[in-house]
């Protein structure tokens, strides 16, 4: 019964092993680094609520909620060409980027996956970091 809880347990453990919650300065860290910051919400969120300086704006979710993976996964691939490569994710209150998160790591894979603990709304704003307008060539 030991064996098998354990087993239990290192495969639950294993499975999130790629996923972590990171906190704000700990993202600036990480940014500086050249890891790259990739803000998932949507183009009307990124115009109305601002973006982090330097994110990348690859909109996973469209308003209806559908997810658009082929067409995101193609520029994911651009930024995080390797499954080992690390990669930072946000959305505005982080449920979409724990979902897209998890997805990443557990079902595809990805090694060293972070999202912003409170998404840019809690985990950023709230604290008093900047936000920038979007570039969004239009």
């Amino acid at each position: 019964m030991k064996k098998i809880l354990f087993l239990l347990a290192f495969t639950l453990l294993g499975a999130q092993a790629g996923f972590r919650s990171i906190d704000a300065d700990t993202l600036l860290k990480m940014q500086a680094k050249g890891i790259p910051v990739i803000d998932i919400r949507t183009p009307d969120e990124w115009k109305e609520r601002g973006i982090i300086k330097g994110a990348h704006l690859l909109m996973f979710f469209d308003r209806q909620g559908r997810p658009h993976i082929d067409e995101w996964m193609k520029e994911f691939r651009k930024l995080v060409p390797r499954k080992d490569t690390p990669v930072i994710l946000y959305c505005a209150h982080a449920n979409r980027s724990k979902a897209v998160g998890r997805w990443l790591s557990v079902k595809l894979g990805y090694q060293k996956v972070y999202e912003l603990k409170g998404g840019i709304e809690y985990g950023w704003k709230e604290l008093g970091k900047p936000v920038v307008k979007p570039d969004t060539g239009k």
